[in-house]
């Protein structure tokens, strides 16, 4: 019993970052209907960009992590206004296009840079580890898990409670609708795009220093990102949240008690096994995906 908790602790610490990232997907879906799927690679240059910082740059970690958050939301600004409203008229495939060739860009220029090397960021969690009964509590637990829930109250109270949210629904809903009272939608998917970078920075930052970095970090979490909103169901703010920290259990459970091989593949088979089963997710509902 005390190993099942233990796992299940890692697991909702592991899964509170893949929550993160598939929350960022969430809000540029939700805001625009369009599917980042280069998400992933600008997960990876949020972990870079604190990686930079901190160790050429020598800021320290807080102010590094604020750095490449606003770096991350000006990024997305300007992919929203240079590459995402360029191809609005074209065919929808192109969004897709769009998102990946943008990312495989992110991937080939820190490849560019640092090649195929694997960097380690020094730790800067100093929080000593405490017992809870024969649980042990780190302080990359504590750390990730106060974090995330911090802006995951924030965000969802921005979601339901603010007239940002209601902007939020009503282009969602019809963007045309949204135009006619007023709204200025361009520059709406602009602010959300920004946004939903800045929250993969977020993601980038939290992974950077329990995680070895490499350029290829982001394939890796981009499709637990997927499998996370896929299980909570695609467009659902709770989904993509409980959805990540399911998938982080399961992850932790599956390697540890079946094989550890299935920690690799556990997010592909939850993303076959929801579509087979129940296409909508747990929380979602069938809607026409713009891609």
């Amino acid at each position: 019993m005390d190993i099942f908790l233990q796992l299940t602790l890692s697991g909702l610490s592991q899964g509170a970052i893949f929550a993160l990232i598939a929350l960022s997907l969430t809000v540029v879906y939700r805001a625009t209907t369009i599917v980042n799927f280069g998400h992933g690679d600008f997960v990876m240059a949020g972990a870079f960009f604190v990686y930079v910082l901190v160790i050429y740059v020598e800021l320290p970690y807080v102010f590094a992590a604020i750095s490449a958050v606003l770096i991350m939301l000006g990024m997305g600004l300007g992919v929203s206004r240079g590459f995402i409203d360029p191809i609005k008229a074209g065919p929808h495939i192109g969004f897709a296009m769009m998102s990946i060739s943008l990312g495989y860009v992110l991937r080939g220029g820190a490849r560019f840079l640092w090649g195929r090397e694997v960097f380690p960021m020094p730790r800067v969690f100093d929080i000593e580890p405490f017992f809870i009964g024969n649980l042990v509590v780190t302080g990359d637990v504590l750390f990730i898990s106060a974090i995330v829930a911090v802006f995951l109250l924030i965000f969802f109270f921005i979601f339901y409670r603010t007239t940002t949210g209601v902007i939020i629904q009503a282009v969602y809903q019809s963007e045309r609708g949204a135009t006619l009272i007023g709204v200025n939608v361009r520059a709406f998917h602009q602010s959300m795009w920004g946004v939903g970078l800045a929250m993969g920075a977020l993601a980038g930052i939290l992974i950077a220093p329990i995680s070895l970095l490499h350029p290829d970090l982001g394939a890796t979490f981009l499709i637990r990102g997927f499998a996370a909103m896929t299980l909570g169901g695609f467009g659902s703010l709770g989904g993509a949240v409980v959805g990540g920290l399911l998938l982080g259990v399961a992850e932790q459970l599956f390697g540890f008690y079946i094989n550890s091989s299935l920690q690799d593949i556990t997010a592909y088979l939850i993303i076959v096994a929801v579509l087979v089963i129940r296409p909508a997710g747990l929380f979602g509902r069938t809607v026409t995906v713009r891609v």
